[in-house]
């Protein structure tokens, strides 16, 4: 299972971004500054942008999702229940996994910004798909659902997961990290040789390299392991 990008070139007026890479199953984590062409690259590899030039391929992918950076856009269903049943799961046990159980027959437009995401994160990552693109999954999340969420993440062992985000405290285990900088898709490595080639490493993790304690990966879990390594 694979997603390819060769040659690729992407254009909207004067600007462009150039991308070449290989992403395999395990988990993809792409960042870059605003306006750098996270949420157009994204479109691109979920086939509903199409590059001026080059090539996507999508090798024994027979199932994807990309899940965008704000929920409404994916809202179908009358009321929160009905949300849950448009993507065939079971309403009881969604709801009840994220707190909203008292909820289920309000206008899912009625919920708070973080409770809309908690519903569509919930029944995104519910199912299986060969590739999975999340962009900007932890907006409008608190830390204690961003961590629920990474935990989820870590524990996916099926397809390729590929995560946008401006995140700098809370992560999954990540597989491979990747930036755009200067118009291009970078290919920083595997963490954690990876961390040092990584230009918009998040300040913690840039501080613990610097004083030559390296983290294994990115969750909190590992940044711990490693701040209190003597």
């Amino acid at each position: 299972m694979r997603l390819g990008l060769e040659g690729v070139e992407i254009k909207r007026g004067n600007w462009r971004l150039s991308a070449e890479g290989s992403f395999t199953e395990g988990i993809h984590l792409i960042s870059g500054d605003v306006g750098s062409g996270k949420s157009t690259l994204a479109l691109m590899m979920a086939g509903l942008f199409s590059a001026a030039s080059g090539s996507v391929i999508r090798d024994q992918v027979s199932s994807l999702m990309i899940s965008f950076q704000f929920p409404e856009y994916h809202i179908t269903g009358t009321t929160v229940r009905e949300e849950c049943e448009s993507w065939g799961l079971d309403p009881t046990i969604i709801l009840s996994s994220i707190n909203l159980e008292a909820k289920r027959d309000y206008d899912p437009f009625r919920l708070s910004r973080g409770e809309l995401m908690r519903l569509h994160l919930a029944c995104v990552l519910a199912n299986q798909y060969d590739l999975l693109i999340l962009d900007e999954p932890f907006s409008s999340l608190d830390v204690c659902e961003k961590q629920r969420i990474c935990n989820i993440l870590s524990g996916r062992s099926h397809g390729i997961t590929i995560l946008f985000t401006h995140e700098q405290a809370i992560f999954p285990r990540i597989g491979h990290i990747w930036e755009i900088e200067d118009g291009q898709l970078r290919n920083c490595g595997s963490p954690p040789e990876g961390l040092r080639n990584w230009h918009h490493i998040p300040s913690l993790i840039r501080t613990l390299v610097a004083s030559g304690k390296i983290p294994g990966n990115i969750s909190p879990d590992d940044l711990i392991e490693v701040a209190c390594r003597t």
